[in-house]
Formats: C-alpha cells, sequence, structure tokens
C-alpha cells in the first residue's frame, strides 16, 4: 500500500512511525516539512500527494494539521496527536478519518482529539504513552489503523 506520511514540527522523514509502515512492506512517501513555514510545508505535502496519489496519508502532531489543511481525499486518513486547534483550527476532515491519541499526551491534548472525532464523526483510537506515539502499542495501533482500511 502507498502511504504519504506527514511527520509532525520537530521530526523529520525516516523517523520510527513511518520506518516501521516501511518495514512491513509498505511504499512510504515522506516528504520534508519545513518547521518554520506552514504555507510551504502545506505546499510540499500537497505535492506529494497529487504526485504519488496515495492510498492513506497519515500525519503526526504537526503533520496530522498538514494534512486537514492540504486538498487530499485518500481513500484513509490517519492523524496521530493532530495539532489542528494550533495550526488549523477550521480545517475539516472527513468521517472515515481515525485519530490516534495518547491520553498521556503532554504536549496536544487529548481533549482537542477527542473535540475532532465528536464534530466530524471520526475514530478516536487511544494509543500511546506519550505524545511521540513510538512505543510498541501505539505502533501496533498505527498498523490496525492501516490493515483496517
Amino acid at each position: 500500500m502507498k502511504i504519504l506520511f506527514l511527520h509532525g514540527l520537530n521530526s523529520t522523514p525516516g523517523g520510527q512511525k513511518p520506518t516501521t509502515l516501511s518495514n512491513a512492506g509498505h511504499e512510504v512517501i515522506e516528504p520534508y516539512l519545513p518547521s518554520n513555514n506552514w504555507v510551504d510545508s502545506v505546499s510540499m505535502a500537497q505535492e506529494a500527494y497529487d504526485e504519488e496519489q496515495p492510498d492513506i496519508v497519515v500525519g503526526s502532531s504537526r503533520g496530522g494539521a498538514v494534512a486537514m489543511a492540504a486538498d487530499m481525499s485518500p481513500r484513509k486518513m490517519i492523524l496521530i496527536a493532530p495539532a489542528w486547534k494550533k495550526y488549523c483550527p477550521n480545517c475539516t476532515i472527513p468521517p472515515t478519518t481515525t485519530i490516534l491519541h495518547s491520553p498521556e499526551d503532554d504536549v496536544i491534548s487529548f481533549a482537542d482529539s477527542r473535540l475532532l472525532s465528536k464534530m466530524y464523526g471520526a475514530e478516536l483510537v487511544i494509543a500511546g504513552d506519550d505524545h511521540r506515539m513510538n512505543d510498541s502499542g501505539a505502533l501496533a495501533k498505527l498498523m490496525q489503523a492501516i490493515d483496517n482500511s
């Protein structure tokens, strides 16, 4: 399956989550999203989506907000602790979206994801030990969300 992975603010391509997806046999596209330029980040994500036409878009933290801001309509969108309230408070998501978030997250409030889920009818899955979402439990829930697509 072809997956567009949009990393978070303090992350770069090649992290634990996209590496796990790649090791599972998925084709993972990971554009670099500049942390100091929101408009360029959305534009670069849009360009990657348009060129690659992935089956699934996965956005982590700020990358989740980037996914929401871009004009994408993948078969499935998976948002990991999306920072939508900070970067994209007026963006919407399709009801087929899955949101993964840890109640122990001390960077992005779990309540933000609960609200986003209620507003758009998206599935909210409790996962992970913290904001990084790279522990084995969080990675297993990410793989499950991909496999259920």
